[in-house]
């Protein structure tokens, strides 16, 4: 059964090695790269505990395992960024991402506009954001930007 809470300090370690599972795994099968698939920080235990001060932060459990994550920022009141979302690989495909998201969506009820952007190449990304609701509205450099 999946949980979505608040992402604390003594997360950051087990955050950013399940991201960095993620990320890197998504980059080697879509995009022909060992590593280095991720964001600024994606791998850092310290950019974890750092941005858990500057957004929400949730961790995703899985019997109390934490299997993922997501970082939304607040752009204005009404629109939100979802900036980041993983799921550590051996948990994808198992709806984890799907449930998860409307979860977080759930406890921000008075937003009228979700955002994202994501790699072009990241072609399971693209399909994922559109089962959610989500729809290609632009390109930015490399990105593909959805929204909801």
């Amino acid at each position: 059964m999946l949980t979505v809470k608040k992402a604390l300090q003594e997360d950051a370690k087990v955050l950013a090695e399940i991201q960095k599972a993620s990320f890197d795994d998504e980059s080697q099968r879509f995009n022909n790269s060992e590593e280095g698939g991720g964001p600024p920080g994606y791998d850092s235990e310290e950019w974890q505990k750092d941005i858990m001060q500057h957004g929400h932060y949730f961790k995703f459990l899985w019997n109390e395992d934490i299997v993922g994550g997501a970082i939304i920022f607040v752009d204005q009141q009404q629109a939100h960024c979802l900036g980041r979302i993983f799921i550590d690989p051996k948990f994808q495909d198992k709806g984890i991402g799907t449930q998860a998201i409307q979860v977080i969506e759930s406890k921000f009820q008075n937003v009228s506009k979700w955002w994202l952007d994501t790699p072009q190449w990241s072609t399971k990304n693209h399909h994922f954001y559109a089962k959610c609701g989500y729809s290609k509205v632009g390109e930015r450099n490399d990105e593909f930007i959805f929204e909801k």
